[in-house]
């Protein structure tokens, strides 16, 4: 890199670094690159940060160069930057993964947005039903995405219900739609926008621009990618991850490694294992959960050994 001074002030002349190589744009010079998400919903990936990057490297680079910041000669026992950026990922070391940003264009029914906004570690700005018409846009699942309410999990669905139920829920829809009428009807007679929409359904699209770093989106995308997440989030989500993994790859498979594909072990678990014998908990909750940790890694009841005898 070559370091030419610049115009002085009273803070003395700036140096101004330039890169040695040239540097290319992580989006490819695009101004926007938008996935469709359900009938009228997108998620488009506007912006990033770094968005200029030396060529032939990815924006992991910049998780590198904050790491090599934070440990200094450290850093030089790791032979290759993807193995730094595993090491982190793995051992929870968050602070350089923040130094990657990416910011979002979305459209999605109101009632995913009301799951999103719990993210509380974004910067959002969400089209405003005060200054504006809401667009006549709504959420209307297929018959075979009408879910009924799961035994075991009380904010769920899982598998389909009967058809009559489905039929009945589909004609909800069509009056709770037929209400924009009215809305818009109401408004152009002078109702104040701010009152009016509070008879809109939360089956409505909304709009925002949604900013992030990284490491806060990895932690949005492994709880709304997991399968036990509503499943018009999740759509959502394997949408982002879609659209940040060419950005930085390395960071992305790191994640599926070590979160989202890992798997965490409490106390009683590690417990168990080492032991062979039932987990020391009487909470049904946490026993099914052992339950299927243990279809996870293939160490079902009839395969465990059985628990020693003294002897």
């Amino acid at each position: 890199m070559t370091t030419t001074p610049a115009s002085t002030s009273s803070f003395g002349s700036p140096r101004i670094t330039r890169p040695e190589a040239p540097l290319v744009d992580v989006m490819g010079g695009a101004l926007r690159v938008e996935l469709p998400v359900h009938e009228h919903g997108f998620i488009a990936l506007v912006d990033a940060m770094p968005r200029l990057v030396p060529e032939g490297q990815t924006a992991d680079f910049a998780i590198v160069q904050a790491a090599r910041v934070s440990y200094g000669e450290g850093t030089r026992k790791v032979n290759e930057d993807r193995g730094l950026v595993r090491y982190l990922m793995r051992h929870r070391h968050s602070t350089p993964f923040e130094m990657v940003e990416f910011k979002f264009h979305i459209a999605m029914p109101i009632f995913v947005a009301r799951q999103w906004i719990r993210h509380r570690t974004a910067n959002v700005n969400e089209y405003s039903a005060r200054y504006s018409i809401v667009p006549d846009r709504f959420y209307r699942p297929n018959v075979e995405e009408i879910r009924r309410q799961s035994r075991t999990n009380r904010q769920g669905g899982e598998g389909p219900v009967d058809a009559g139920t489905a039929e009945r829920f589909l004609a909800l829809l069509d009056r709770a739609e037929a209400g924009y009428r009215d809305y818009s009807a109401l408004t152009e007679e002078g109702l104040a926008r701010e009152l009016a929409r509070a008879a809109l359904p939360v089956s409505l699209y909304t709009e925002w621009y949604w900013k992030c770093d990284l490491h806060n989106i990895f932690h949005f995308l492994s709880l709304r990618m997991d399968p036990h997440a509503q499943k018009e989030i999740r759509d959502y989500a394997d949408a982002m991850f879609e659209l940040i993994r060419p950005i930085v790859p390395v960071a992305c498979e790191a994640f599926v490694d070590y979160r989202l594909d890992g798997m965490h072990l409490t106390r009683l678990e590690v417990e168990a294992l080492r032991s062979c014998a039932p987990l020391a908990s009487e909470n049904q909750r946490e026993l099914a959960e052992w339950t299927e940790k243990r279809r996870r890694l293939g160490l079902e009841e009839s395969r465990l050994p059985a628990r020693s005898q003294p002897g």
